[in-house]
């Protein structure tokens, strides 16, 4: 089959769509990657999407109409990524889309999670069968509703003999630890695969990189504002301080606690301590690579041989200059050096999700969420036509 995956983070600033061929089934599952397509979001809809995360702007009628605008602009980025391939809409099987995540309460009485991105706008629009909401059945069976990665994960990343963590720096970071491939994925925390968010990625970088540039940059380009500064040590341990690095997984976390309103209590602490804007920016990406650290040093069963890094974070030089010395045995390594681009590692994540879902077959790992037992995960809205199986693509020798 041909799928479709699209995957709109915490980040928030903008769409991947990939466009991958899948045939047969896990753990032999086949794949290639067609085409990858980046579609960054106009001013406008991040605007109204950062307007969506919070409570107080949140409001149903804007909660309403983006979830359709969102649907939207998911389906232009799917035919836009169908189109780069050189492909035509009838000749793709599924679109997989996680949506757009504007609230996520992993735990407690009140467990949800809200993804936008009308499926059906997306299904009508593109005539593509659409799957969507995959986090909230595996909610329903008890788990966080994430990390789904890791599924893809452990089907491309393990190693025969080397143990290995698989770390996503998107907005918030996530690590997928990844046994020897002989050790027992259903062993969580006694050895087998562990996966869980390790605490805030780039979104905090990205909010002070917007303060520090006035709102010119969206982002840490290059590391050029934190390479400036210097970090504050003492700051740096009041932010180790906050209580989600003491959980023990399975645990997950996003915007509701490490978004906008923390960003500015840290900025405002900062600035009354007489940091300059460079020494914020350059504190909060050594934030990100502690928690990492310190995720591994509490939580893994054992330190990883390798680290395979993808998302934004990836290409943040002076945070993976910290990785590395954070982790000196290990290995640093990016999900590009093995073969899938990491801007599209999630986006192919869904894909796969969605394929696995069209078969039948569970696409969670409960080592990873906490969920009770293996569900098939999201609900599916027909297009106009079914999904074909078709003879899968052969690979040459020099693939």
């Amino acid at each position: 089959m041909i799928v479709v995956g699209l995957m709109s983070g915490t980040s928030a600033d903008g769409i991947d769509a990939a466009v991958v061929e899948l045939w047969g089934a896990p753990p032999t599952l086949g794949w290639r990657l067609l085409k990858h397509v980046a579609m960054p979001h106009g001013a406008d809809l991040r605007a109204e999407i950062f307007a969506a995360f919070r409570p107080e702007t949140g409001t149903v009628e804007r909660l309403c109409r983006l979830n359709f605008r969102l649907g939207r602009a998911f389906a232009e980025a799917a035919l836009a990524a169908i189109a780069a391939a050189g492909l035509r809409a009838d000749q793709v099987d599924l679109i997989g889309s996680h949506g757009q995540t504007v609230w996520h309460e992993p735990a407690g009485p009140a467990a949800s999670t809200l993804q936008l991105g009308e499926p059906a706008v997306i299904a009508e629009l593109t005539g593509i069968t659409t799957v969507s909401n995959f986090r909230s059945r595996d909610m329903a069976a008890g788990g966080q509703g994430a990390p789904l990665v890791p599924y893809l994960d452990q089907l491309l990343f393990a190693h025969p003999t080397r143990p290995r963590a698989v770390q996503n720096i998107g907005g918030i970071a996530n690590v997928t630890f990844l046994p020897p491939a002989s050790v027992s994925a259903g062993e969580g925390r006694r050895g087998g695969l562990l996966a869980f968010d390790t605490g805030p990625g780039n979104m905090l970088i990205d909010y002070a990189a917007a303060r520090a540039t006035g709102g010119a940059w969206a982002y840490d380009r290059d590391a050029a504002l934190a390479g400036q500064g210097r970090v504050d040590e003492a700051l740096l341990a009041e932010l180790m301080a906050e209580p989600y690095f003491s959980l023990p997984p399975p645990k997950t976390t996003g915007r509701e606690r490490f978004g906008t309103q923390f960003g500015a209590q840290v900025w405002e602490r900062a600035q009354a301590a007489g940091l300059s804007p460079y020494d914020i920016v350059a504190t909060l990406t050594a934030f990100t690579a502690r928690s990492i650290v310190q995720a591994y040093r509490d939580f893994l069963p054992q330190l990883p041989d390798e680290v395979i890094v993808s998302g934004g974070g990836a290409r943040n030089p002076l945070l993976m200059t910290m990785l590395r010395a954070g982790l000196p045995a290990a290995r640093i390594l990016t999900s590009d050096d093995l073969g899938l681009p990491g801007d599209a590692k999630e986006a192919v994540a869904f894909a796969v999700l969605a394929y696995e879902t069209w078969h039948g077959r569970p696409g969670n790992l409960p080592a990873a969420t906490g969920a009770r037992r293996s569900v098939v995960l999201g609900a599916i809205t027909p297009a106009a036509r079914e999904p074909v199986t078709r003879a899968p693509f052969r690979p040459t020798p020099d693939v």
